[in-house]
């Protein structure tokens, strides 16, 4: 996977209004293998390591109980902020999501969301 085209998903997902951070992430390793954003009060490295664990979670629990079908998105809503996990689809991504903060008053979710699913789909024709 090229790293122009993740830093180009990164770059369009930080023009989200209400964007703090964005972080393409590997969730066997918990590395960020690409971040924009962020700052020092918002380590976008940290959240990446910590929402690897809730990815894990997710999968390990969908398969005891035998779930069929993938995770589109997780939400995280906390009081002044939304987090947002979309695992990749794209061939030769496997592994990988998309992690993305949004403050809370300024975002739009929906179109967070939708955004969030076109850059995983730019992801796909690569």
């Amino acid at each position: 996977m090229a790293t122009t085209t993740t830093d180009q998903c990164l770059a369009r997902l930080l023009r989200i209004e209400g964007a703090i951070g964005a972080a393409l992430v590997d969730y066997h390793s918990g590395l960020a293998l690409g971040v924009a954003g962020g700052g020092p009060h918002f380590d976008l490295q940290a959240a990446a390591a910590g929402n690897t664990d809730v990815v894990r979670a997710k999968m390990r629990t969908m398969e005891m109980l035998r779930l069929d079908g993938e995770i589109d998105d997780i939400l995280i809503t906390l009081t002044g902020q939304y987090h947002l996990i979309r695992p990749t689809t794209a061939p030769g991504a496997d592994g990988l999501y998309f992690y993305l903060a949004l403050d809370r008053q300024k975002a739009n979710l929906a179109m967070a969301r939708r955004t969030l699913q076109q850059a995983e789909k730019t992801l796909r024709e690569v």
